[in-house]
């Protein structure tokens, strides 16, 4: 897969760091992501926090947490929802709610949320600097230039079906991070569809060449 905000791993001095590792992960758990975006090791201490009481729990963990469970519930990240069935023994989670432990995200999409909130530095991103035309803070950004450019990168690999279907699939996931879907989350056909055809390479249709 490949990402104008690349997180390949780097061999440093031959040695790969602990957190190396995590960037191998396509999914992390809301309680993984929330550590990492903290810049703290989920497979550490850390991975005891939801039974930790709330002051020793690290500063600002909960608010994060918090933000990407809720993002999660409202599809403006892609993932999996896990809710809480019953209370723990130990009292943790409320029945109904998102259970952060089981429930996971998508990468490449929390990635793009954080991106969207004016997030752009720390474990999700690497040290490189994001294209200009990618970057949400920008003042010339354009959500459906940046859908293009990754709908692009992301469907380099074609299993069945033409370009743009793969492209139009890629685009429904991630409707929500591009403005492709109203308020109650329909998509924009017409606009999904219009961006389709910038980012397909293959024009002329039918089924795509074996190289």
């Amino acid at each position: 897969m490949t990402d104008l905000n690349d997180d390949k791993i780097s061999n440093r001095g031959g040695k790969l760091e602990k957190f190396d590792f995590w960037r191998l992960c396509d999914e992390l758990t809301v309680v993984e992501a929330a550590l990492l975006l903290q810049d703290r090791d989920p497979s550490g201490d850390y991975c005891y926090v939801e039974g930790w009481e709330l002051h020793q729990r690290p500063e600002g963990y909960e608010g994060a947490k918090n933000a990407i469970s809720r993002a999660l519930a409202n599809n403006l990240i892609q993932g999996k929802r896990v809710l809480v069935e019953q209370v723990s023994d130990e009292g943790q989670g409320v029945a109904g709610e998102i259970d952060v432990s089981k429930s996971v995200v998508d990468v490449e999409s929390l990635r793009n949320w954080l991106s969207s909130r004016g997030i752009s530095a720390g474990f999700f991103f690497s040290k490189q600097k994001t294209a200009e035309y990618l970057d949400p803070s920008h003042p010339r950004y354009a959500p459906k230039l940046a859908a293009a450019v990754h709908a692009w990168l992301e469907t380099a690999e074609i299993k069945g079906g033409t370009p743009k279907q793969a492209l139009q699939k890629w685009l429904k996931k991630h409707a929500g991070q591009y403005d492709l879907c109203d308020e109650d989350g329909k998509h924009n056909e017409q606009g999904i569809d219009e961006v389709a055809k910038v980012a397909n390479w293959q024009r002329s249709g039918g089924a795509p060449k074996t190289p």
